[in-house]
């Protein structure tokens, strides 16, 4: 089985949720993905892991680090960046908060992020794209450039497209046509 059937098969099992959801976006929808549940499974890392990496090659994006808004983007950044140390060149990870700390450094992004080299941002699932997109933006604000976004799963809303419209390159690991039936 290939890792792309291994993931989806994953995440259908422990992520796709069938009801009556209120997403973040404020949408209704009748299937919800907890992409945690399976991002943040030893399996999960693994797979997301050696998919993540590939596809950034495959999209030949340079950069130096991977990551995104805290807390659906740090075990996807996480995976990948363990996943390179196997398979150099290395990518390292970063997260940023949803507002900057009021104590310490005071900073909005922590980990390995620099403003000297391009960024990837990586998401659990997009749907309108707006946590990419708040990502995106404090990268930005501290000087920093981003050169692609890297999701596990596009649910195929509008998000990427938004995302693409802006200059953002869009890769998605699977799409909810791909997992929910």
């Amino acid at each position: 089985m290939s890792d792309r059937t291994a993931l989806e098969r994953l995440l259908t099992r422990r992520s796709v949720r069938h009801g009556d959801f209120v997403l973040a976006s404020g949408k209704r929808s009748s299937y919800y993905i907890d992409a945690r549940l399976t991002t943040m499974s030893a399996e999960g890392q693994v797979l997301v892991g050696r998919l993540g990496l590939a596809a950034i090659r495959h999209a030949g994006w340079q950069a130096s680090a991977v990551g995104g808004l805290t807390m659906g983007a740090d075990p996807v950044a996480y995976a990948i960046a363990r996943a390179s140390a196997d398979d150099p060149p290395i990518l390292d990870a970063f997260s940023v908060r949803k507002t900057a700390k009021e104590h310490g450094t005071g900073r909005r992004i922590e980990g390995c992020f620099s403003v000297d080299h391009p960024v990837i941002v990586v998401e659990d699932v997009i749907t309108s794209g707006a946590s990419a997109l708040h990502a995106i933006e404090a990268i930005l604000a501290v000087g920093g450039t981003v050169a692609g976004v890297l999701a596990v799963v596009d649910r195929e809303e509008g998000g990427a497209a938004m995302l693409e419209a802006g200059g953002y390159k869009v890769v998605a690991l699977t799409t909810t046509s791909r997992l929910v039936t």
